[in-house]
């Protein structure tokens, strides 16, 4: 049994008070509308009218149940307008990371619905964006690369608990190199035990980890100083209580009240690429638009603007090393 069409024709009987008017309104034969109304009433095992009359009336079975068919029809129609509205609507969700500038992702998403797509943004880990582009669950997303093979880059550095008196965002920015993290010994008292260096899911991808490794070898750090962060919101209490050094971006650091200063060694700097899953219409073309705010969002800026050319200062050979592998 067809219920939606047998409610159909119950409801039309029951506001027309007539089979002949309810057949004309549904626009179906009377006697197609009559036998849908007596095996529904064999379904319910009761009469929903009373034929007796001229004119023919509901039963009290009919009132009863009559608002309970014209919920589910309601309920029926309503169904079929979200589908329609989602097969016109071109809903595409986007991988991002986790420490994305919200009012960005704001103008990525009105910008998609000013060119026709609607896009849903989901915070994912590295590796769950790259799976979520092969299985086809997401869209887009921003994709971790070596830096120096990325459209975009994200300079990295070591953010810290700022100074009591707050003079530290007030005083000009000094770039760090690995080496600086060494402890010092002091001559009279035993060196205290230095801060660990966290890294951030974000980072925690094996193109980032085996660089970051050489790099700090390489700067006669211990590989023990450096540990994987627990949620972000922990990581940053630790930094800003004094007792971490927190590897990330500056606008997720000068967010949460955090002193930043970049790292030296561009090799160590995040990469991004903008992706489409390869079952999508024109896979491999990304808009432009969307991959231009979506590297906003992560504080990146077009790998071309961001690296220098051979022999300036900001590239120096520890970078070149790190970038060879």
């Amino acid at each position: 049994m067809d219920l939606l069409a047998h409610l159909e024709a119950y409801v039309a009987t029951a506001d027309e008070a007539s089979f002949s008017r309810a057949a004309d309104r549904l626009g179906i034969a009377q006697p197609l509308l009559s036998r849908r109304i007596k095996t529904l009433e064999e379904h319910f095992g009761g009469l929903l009218f009373d034929r007796s009359r001229r004119q023919i009336t509901t039963t009290e079975l009919g009132v009863l149940l009559l608002p309970y068919a014209r919920d589910v029809l309601d309920r029926a129609q309503r169904l079929r307008q979200v589908a329609r509205s989602a097969r016109r609507s071109r809903v595409c969700a986007v991988g991002v990371p986790a420490d994305c500038a919200p009012a960005a992702l704001a103008r990525a998403i009105r910008a998609g619905t000013e060119h026709g797509i609607t896009l849903g943004m989901r915070e994912l880990p590295p590796a769950e964006r790259v799976s979520g582009l092969a299985d086809g669950s997401l869209g887009y997303a921003l994709v971790r690369t070596a830096p120096e093979q990325a459209a975009f880059r994200v300079p990295l550095g070591l953010a810290s608990a700022p100074a009591p008196d707050g003079t530290q965002g007030r005083t000009p920015r000094r770039t760090v190199h690995l080496e600086e993290l060494r402890p010092r010994r002091g001559r009279t008292a035993a060196p205290a035990a230095p801060p660990p260096l966290l890294l951030l899911t974000e980072d925690q991808v094996p193109v980032f980890e085996d660089r970051l490794l050489r790099s700090a070898a390489r700067a006669g750090l211990p590989k023990a100083r450096i540990r994987p962060a627990g949620p972000a919101a922990t990581a940053l209490a630790e930094t800003l209580a004094g007792s971490a050094l927190l590897l990330c971006a500056e606008p997720f650091a000068r967010q949460h009240g955090a002193h930043w200063a970049p790292l030296a060694d561009r090799a160590l700097h995040r990469g991004y690429d903008v992706s489409a899953a390869p079952g999508r219409a024109g896979a491999g073309d990304v808009p432009g638009w969307l991959a231009a705010l979506l590297a906003s969002a992560v504080g990146a800026v077009p790998a071309r603007l961001d690296r220098p050319g051979p022999g300036a200062d900001g590239e120096d050979a520890s970078a070149r090393l790190a970038a060879r592998g």
